[in-house]
């Protein structure tokens, strides 16, 4: 499972072009059309907090859970600035979810499922979000597609730069199990000079059979899968689905 350390204080820089206010408008659309039994929502691998932050302005009592410390950091740097939306942070991983009770729906977006490499470690992940949902309860998640791991990230590679920051990003692909290595190198500019730090991230892509099949067994029934940010099947072509379950 991908970590995040120096990756953490640069997120929301190299991520600036997603609209978290669009994610959370879109999930939430899912969970009234599907229905849940509540308002408490768990935002599971929330990084930097910008999607619990939104749900929370939308009225959601949010709990933000994320394995890396320096991700928390951020978002509870960011949450102190509004103490208003009372958003509860926990330092846990997915495979090691416990909360204090259930909640009613659980999110986890941006193809946070896709860093667990090993599938028992997905199938752990459903089993502990199915502990703590409570019953019709909704999982909404969304995952990279094999198809993107093949033909987009690939073996290809990116440039960032920014005023104080560059960023080389160089992706290898392992056609045999769909796992994608990203190595970034980061260039943060100080008195003068670039101090470079560097971020390995790890993906792996899954089938939609698998993926449903590993739901049905944590005790959900999948209600649907949509294709990138519409409420359509996805194409073959599509890089992102977004599945929608509910607890038996």
């Amino acid at each position: 499972m991908s970590g995040y350390g120096a990756f953490a204080w640069y997120y929301d820089e190299l991520t600036e072009n997603i609209s978290y206010a669009d994610r959370a408008a879109y999930f939430l659309q899912i969970a009234q059309r599907f229905g849940t039994s509540g308002p408490i929502v768990l935002d599971l691998a929330c990084g930097t907090g910008s999607l619990s932050e939104e749900l929370a302005k939308q009225g959601c009592d949010v709990i933000g859970v994320d394995a890396s410390e320096e991700m928390l950091s951020v978002a509870q740097e960011k949450a102190a600035q509004h103490p208003e939306w009372d958003i509860l942070y926990l330092c846990q991983s997915m495979t090691d979810l416990d909360l204090f009770g259930t909640v009613d729906t659980t999110i986890c977006a941006l193809d946070s499922i896709n860093h667990l490499t090993d599938p028992e470690l997905v199938r752990r992940t459903f089993e502990k979000v199915s502990l703590f949902t409570a019953p019709g309860g909704l999982f909404l998640f969304d995952v990279n597609t094999p198809y993107k791991h093949q033909n987009i990230l690939g073996n290809n590679c990116y440039v960032y730069e920014y005023d104080d920051l560059f960023c080389a990003w160089q992706n290898f692909l392992d056609e045999d199990t769909g796992t994608v290595t990203m190595q970034l190198d980061f260039f943060l500019e100080e008195k003068g000079h670039y101090v470079r730090q560097q971020e390995l991230i790890t993906e792996r892509a899954y089938s939609q059979e698998q993926l449903s099949q590993w739901l049905e067994q944590a005790g959900f029934s999948v209600l649907a899968v949509y294709g990138a940010d519409r409420f359509t099947p996805p194409e073959p072509d599509c890089q992102r689905w977004v599945f929608a379950a509910r607890k038996r």
